[in-house]
């Protein structure tokens, strides 16, 4: 049973976003000093080795972490080894304004996934919310120009964050699964650094295939060195810690409403730090979206 929205939910599930919106930007910065799957490897394995001094005994034999581990390995490879590799790979070809716009559609999957795969029923109130939801990420796809849907005028990036969005879903329900080891989820760091051992396995397969499909070069300095200090840091250990706890607070469902505050994060930043200006588009597309949320969330 989730308990209603409190002050203290509200502000963790406000800084996910607000640090995965950093997230996107940062990509988008060094997309030309490192490859994008390698990128993950590199952010997670930091993840994991900053961790480590925060757990104990994670990796004896008797842990938990073994007897459940098809569940952390499952979790690894959506949350840590998939998701994230979708997103570096799709700011490759799209802005971080589109990419966190795109992944705005994260309620729409999540209510679908949780209706058809953990049985949780869905309202016409929330029907009407994901509609105006999905609105919103058609004028992003189509650029505000309706006539290109007909064309299927999208790039690479678009489809790549939808399908990143469709494992995120799966992901944050699998969070809310009863049969958790309580021993571990209790042990924050223990239980994050359990899907991040497996997710950097995950990534680093997926960094091998990429250095074997084509020679890549990684511009060492201190421009990288930051920026894997901030993604292993920032949206990776606090905001994934942030996006548990609200999760297992609220539900995936009205958690994955504050995911919608990503774009305007990201469109504020952008325009800061890249000078990419938000377009008319952004903005229409984003009040569908926040409609989207608000109508959603009325009981």
């Amino acid at each position: 049973m989730h308990s209603r929205l409190t002050p203290a939910t509200v502000l963790l599930l406000t800084i996910s976003p607000i640090l995965w919106a950093g997230n996107a930007i940062v990509g988008r910065a060094v997309n030309e000093l490192v490859p994008p799957i390698t990128l993950n490897f590199f952010r997670w394995s930091i993840a994991a080795l900053l961790l480590l001094p925060l757990t104990r005994g994670l990796f004896r034999r008797s842990s938990s972490l073994w007897i459940h581990w098809r569940r952390f390995a499952i979790l690894g490879l959506l949350g840590v080894g998939l998701y994230n590799t979708l997103q570096y790979l799709a700011l490759h070809t799209s802005s971080p304004i589109n990419v966190t716009l795109v992944a705005a559609s994260m309620p729409v999957w999540m209510m679908l996934i949780g209706a058809l795969f953990f049985r949780t029923p869905i309202s016409l109130v929330q029907v009407a919310g994901a509609v105006l939801s999905i609105i919103g990420v058609l004028i992003v796809l189509s650029r505000g120009e309706w006539q290109s849907l007909l064309a299927l005028r999208v790039v690479p990036g678009d489809i790549l964050m939808i399908i990143a969005a469709i494992v995120w879903s799966f992901y944050s329900w699998l969070l809310t699964l009863p049969r958790d080891p309580a021993d571990i989820r209790d042990r924050w760091a223990a239980f994050l650094l359990a899907q991040v051992a497996f997710g950097v396995a995950w990534s680093a397969l997926f960094a091998a295939a990429e250095w074997i499909d084509a020679p890549r070069v990684i511009v060492w300095g201190w421009p990288l060195a930051a920026a894997l200090l901030f993604v292993a840091i920032g949206p990776a250990i606090v905001a994934l810690r942030c996006w548990g706890l609200g999760v297992q607070r609220v539900g995936p469902t009205i958690a994955g409403f504050f995911s919608n505050l990503t774009p305007l994060f990201a469109a504020v930043m952008s325009s800061t730090f890249l000078g990419e200006l938000p377009h008319l588009y952004h903005g229409l597309a984003f009040a569908l979206i926040v409609g989207g949320i608000v109508v959603s969330s009325r009981r």
